[in-house]
């Protein structure tokens, strides 16, 4: 009798296809647990093998440190019952990693404490200054030659300051007085883009032209420079006021880019430091920024 076709030998009919018993598994190699697929991707690598692993947390608890409630509270976040609040909602950072645990104590003066993504003011020996430099006064803490320097209007102050930035002695405003070597570092580097602002005159009228050169970039002796935002405040016959927002720190750089479109500056005043004003303070003094203040500063400068 023909056998039927399309039948494989091997057993009677139902029983499966092409099975027989299962072999044995070879010395050496591992059972690998059922994973209910082949366990293998499309590249043929193992699922397991594929999975990243996990960074290890940083361990911020310094047993002999300040606990973590009471750091916020002291830079005036909050109660300290608030900023207990904070913690167990997860808002709070110690050095880039969230807490949540209430116990948790600090070094407030060794590590970074960020609420809601703003850096918390902790080192009270830190000092910020907002300064409105005159005219006539070098942007030096000393001066050799006797010349009046922004070191003779803080002289009593005893801890050693340091100017952000430099103004020019025909140049007033806005000068940043601090002992944060860090801060001062990133807010003077161009990388960082803080502006920096000011109010210039010049002889008037000014066409559009210079503006517009201006912002696309002009070619000084030191290489190119450009400003962020140029625009004409005042205008009276013969002269005009005119607004210049640029990150560039270059000596003398708006004096000499203002000159090179044909308009050299008459007066000069800086405004605001990126997140900082001037406000009400006269020339020739200085105010203590808020914590607010400082906070913004360091946000600008990516600390």
């Amino acid at each position: 009798m023909t056998p039927p076709q399309n039948r494989r030998p091997g057993g009677p009919r139902g029983a499966g296809r092409g099975k027989g018993p299962k072999k044995p598994p070879r010395p050496g190699r591992r059972n690998q647990p059922d994973r209910g697929t082949t366990g293998r991707s499309r590249s043929g690598q193992a699922d397991w093998l594929r999975s990243p692993r996990q960074a290890a947390p940083i361990d911020i608890h310094d047993p002999e440190g300040t606990r973590l409630q009471k750091v916020p509270a002291a830079a005036g976040i909050g109660s300290r019952r608030a900023c207990e609040l904070l913690i167990s909602e997860g808002r709070v950072e110690v050095d880039g990693q969230v807490v949540r645990e209430l116990g948790v104590r600090v070094d407030p003066i060794r590590q970074t404490v960020h609420v809601d993504g703003e850096r918390v003011h902790l080192d009270e020996s830190r000092v910020y200054l907002a300064f409105n430099k005159p005219t006539g006064v070098v942007t030096t803490m000393s001066d050799e030659l006797g010349r009046l320097s922004i070191g003779d209007y803080v002289a009593g102050r005893p801890e050693r300051l340091f100017h952000v930035g430099r103004l020019d002695a025909d140049t007033e405003g806005l000068l940043i007085l601090t002992n944060d070597g860090d801060l001062a570092h990133r807010l003077q580097h161009p990388a960082h883009g803080v502006l920096k602002t000011y109010i210039a005159e010049i002889p008037g009228p000014v066409p559009r032209d210079p503006g517009k050169q201006l912002r696309e970039g002009v070619m000084l002796e030191d290489g190119p420079v450009k400003v962020d935002s140029f625009k004409v405040v005042d205008s009276r016959p013969g002269k005009a006021m005119v607004e210049v927002i640029l990150h560039e720190g270059r000596k003398h750089i708006v004096r000499r880019m203002l000159e090179h479109v044909g308009h050299p500056v008459q007066t000069l005043v800086r405004v605001p430091w990126g997140p900082i004003t001037l406000g009400s303070t006269k020339s020739g003094r200085w105010r203590n920024l808020s914590r607010q203040e400082i906070s913004d500063l360091y946000k600008a400068a990516g600390l």
